[in-house]
């Protein structure tokens, strides 16, 4: 796993942007703290920070190949599970490998089969690739958009990098959010290609982007398609299976130590027991000092993790660590400035468990470099309570921002209503519900309440769970962990978003075909056990440290989030006395506020509203 960049340049040579390219570079060092490179083209120079997984001796990038006098450069971040029986038919064209890294099967296959490439991979990827001949930049994104990557298009060609920092090192480009910009900041939408920045474009899932002397093409590669579903039910349980099976098996290669993440719920449970029949496996957890004996349920979380994650590493054998956090590394204002260079955005959602994510990371950081993680399975299985919900069902909008859901998702009661009428919330999110909906396929012949499922399905999977796949990414690669994601395999994913929601919720339960895919696999109490979010603390005293904090930006005229503040509201917000148990569900305006505001400084923002 690694960190990309690259500028093209046709106005004159690439050798004359070396500082800039240097820059881009360095932003990328959590990513990929083990080496670094640059390139140069006659147009282009592409830059990279490695992190060491496959063959750490030779992979060192950027690389270059040729092969029937057709050269070519590449600057490339993730993993290519198919790696090897893509190597031994590119050997049988002719091809001759000096590694025996993915990254050069990826440079090599784009030389045999140019862009089509792209269709043999399977694997969580982002790359760019320099075309010698045709002077033309390739840049990829992977089906499920597990690997992030952004460009912003120059008058004379582009730059582009892993994360907007690598962008914005170039200083020249200014950086101004307008009015959708921060919509995608205060509202749980997730819309494809939209980076927030005026003028940057993230590269959507399942998307190409070729740069050329004649400007920018978007392509689609790959979406989700609606197909008829033939398999009786004993045949799907075991489809899945054997599919989830394999890509646990594909995503165990490696050649530095390697583990899995474990919440005891369904999901990692049955990553972590299929990684154990493999041979011995190392899990790692995360909770709160304290909430063992201090555990109050709330209408999400129901139950302690613990006593499920112990149950399932003794039942497998895992080598177990659990990871203990506390409210001030929480609020520790050197955990949340890290958290937000690793973001570049405000983490306008779930606003505590971006630092304990990466405070949980940087402890598994410290006993291996890739982890497998159970993301994903909800979204694609219907574990959420929005797919069983009627009002959530029957809702003209994203079943998240529903009410009984929405809270969980931000908020904006601090913020002037003036803003807020002028940003128009409400009518952003309908444009945006209405595009995702446009894109959702139609099955011939589909009963109305068969295609709502579709419909929502499609909106976890293309909208819901990027949100969950960009913080994982960001908060693991901050600390230069690796976290592989064995549901958004897109064979897996391709075949069970063709289920139809009956069989997918055979017995009345969430997740009811994951649940009978992987019962033999773990003890009986998992397998029953409900779905359990993963954990927030509830210390009162972390509500309180983040009131005080807000009692300080409201205290300094030159706060920059002030003018957006309905400041009776926000005063008022500061000085309520935090009750014995913290509500951590309800606290998304206030973690917001303080985001936002530190946010707005570091990156030196200007609003265009």
């Amino acid at each position: 796993m690694c960190g990309i960049v690259g500028v093209v340049d046709y106005d004159a040579p690439a050798e004359h942007r070396r500082d800039l390219l240097q820059a881009m570079t360095d932003t990328m060092a959590c990513r990929g703290p083990d080496a670094e490179g640059l390139w140069f083209g006659r147009a282009a120079g592409l830059g990279h920070r490695r992190l060491s997984v496959i063959d750490p001796e030779h992979g060192r990038q950027p690389m270059t190949a040729e092969h029937e006098g057709r050269g070519a450069a590449i600057t490339f971040s993730g993993e290519i599970y198919n790696f090897r029986e893509l190597r031994a038919e590119l050997t049988s064209h002719g091809h001759r490998f000096r590694t025996s890294c993915d990254t050069e099967v990826v440079l090599r296959g784009y030389l045999q089969w140019g862009a089509a490439l792209v269709e043999r991979l399977n694997g969580m990827f982002a790359f760019a690739v320099w075309d010698e001949h045709s002077e033309e930049l390739l840049l990829v994104r992977d089906r499920m958009g597990v690997k992030p990557l952004y460009y912003w298009p120059t008058a004379a060609g582009v730059r582009f990098g892993s994360e907007p920092k690598a962008v914005l090192a170039d200083r020249t480009l200014p950086r101004r959010v307008g009015p959708d910009g921060l919509c995608e900041v205060l509202d749980m939408v997730k819309t494809p290609e939209a980076a927030v920045f005026s003028g940057l474009v993230e590269v959507r899932p399942g998307q190409l982007v070729r740069v050329g002397r004649g400007g920018v093409r978007r392509q689609t590669y790959w979406r989700l398609e609606a197909r008829e579903h033939t398999d009786d039910l004993p045949t799907t349980i075991g489809t899945v299976r054997d599919l989830l099976a394999d890509t646990v098996t594909r995503q165990l290669v490696s050649d530095v130590p390697l583990g899995t993440l474990l919440s005891g719920g369904l999901d990692s449970s049955a990553v972590t027991a299929l990684a154990a029949r493999s041979g011995p496996v190392r899990s790692f957890s995360v909770d709160f000092r304290g909430a063992a004996d201090a555990f109050a349920s709330d209408a999400v979380r129901r139950e302690a993790d613990a006593p499920y994650v112990r149950e399932l590493a003794g039942h497998v054998g895992a080598d177990h660590l659990e990871v203990l956090l506390d409210s001030p590394g929480l609020s520790d204002p050197a955990v949340r400035s890290a958290v937000l260079r690793a973001t570049d955005l405000p983490p306008a959602y779930w606003g505590d468990m971006w630092p304990s994510l990466y405070l949980f990371f940087r402890a598994v950081r410290e006993n291996v470099t890739v982890a497998l993680s159970g993301e994903a399975a909800d979204e694609l299985f219907g574990g959420y309570r929005w797919f069983r919900n009627p009002l959530a069902l029957r809702a003209a909008t994203f079943p998240w921002l529903t009410p009984g859901s929405a809270r969980y998702f931000g908020g904006s009661s601090l913020f002037q209503p003036g803003l807020l009428d002028k940003l128009d919330l409400d009518g952003y999110r309908a444009a945006r519900y209405a595009e995702a909906l446009a894109e959702v396929p139609v099955l011939p012949g589909e009963s109305a309440p068969e295609r709502r499922m579709r419909e929502i399905g499609h909106l976890n999977l293309t909208r819901f769970v990027q949100t969950l796949l960009d913080r994982k990414d960001r908060m693991s690669m901050a600390v230069g962990l690796e976290v592989r994601v064995p549901f958004c395999d897109h064979r897996l994913v391709e075949y069970v978003f063709n289920v139809p929601w009956e069989m997918k919720s055979f017995d009345g339960r969430e997740k009811s075909l994951l649940r009978a895919a992987v019962a033999d696999l773990l003890p009986r109490s998992v397998v029953e056990r409900v779905k359990t979010p993963y954990p927030a603390t509830q210390d009162p005293g972390y509500e309180g440290a983040l009131r005080a904090e807000l009692a300080g930006v409201l205290a300094d005229p030159d706060a920059p989030v002030l003018p957006l503040l309905d400041r009776e509201r926000a005063l008022a917000a500061a000085a309520r006395p935090t009750g014995a148990v913290s509500r951590p569900y309800d606290r998304g305006s206030l973690e917001l506020v303080l985001w936002l505001n530190s946010w707005l400084a570091e990156y030196e923002v200007t609003l265009d509203l």
